[in-house]
């Protein structure tokens, strides 16, 4: 369980290095998949939460409970890092919406930005040319770096 704490904190570190600003939601968005990837709660910004006409019945089986629970307590903690990685501005702005939400809401205000971003990675992966007698070797390692932003 130590091990386990201990990587969760070492891979949040990453969202604390710079918050969302609103010029950075790409790789604040790559971050915030690394990590609930790692805690195993991506689904948390992927798919909506679950609605309260959909909570089990008292009746309802345990384990049919414990996993409703378990979506809306990785839904609140999926919500509670991203606002606790974003500037106060953009936290207000989204302080009352969950996590499906609010990163939808977010792609569309930074869906521009995005668009822009993927135009000059294209453009530079078209024009990066390799010169003859160069070595193939940093020019793939170049291509590589431009195709992962």
């Amino acid at each position: 369980m130590s091990n386990t704490n201990t990587s969760n904190n070492i891979l949040r570190s990453i969202l604390d290095k710079e918050k969302l600003s609103g010029t950075n939601f790409l790789d604040w968005h790559r971050n915030l998949r690394i990590v609930l990837m790692h805690e195993k709660k991506l689904y948390a910004i992927e798919e909506p939460q679950p609605n309260p006409e959909d909570e089990p019945a008292a009746n309802a089986p345990k384990a049919q409970r414990d996993a409703y629970q378990k979506r809306l307590d990785d839904a609140m903690d999926a919500k509670c890092l991203m606002l606790a990685t974003m500037t106060s501005e953009l936290q207000k702005q989204h302080e009352d919406m969950n996590a499906f939400d609010m990163i939808e809401h977010l792609k569309t205000l930074y869906q521009e930005q995005a668009r822009i971003e993927r135009f000059e990675v294209s453009k530079a992966l078209f024009s990066a040319k390799l010169s003859e007698g160069s070595l193939v070797s940093p020019h793939v390692l170049k291509m590589n770096g431009l195709s992962r932003t």
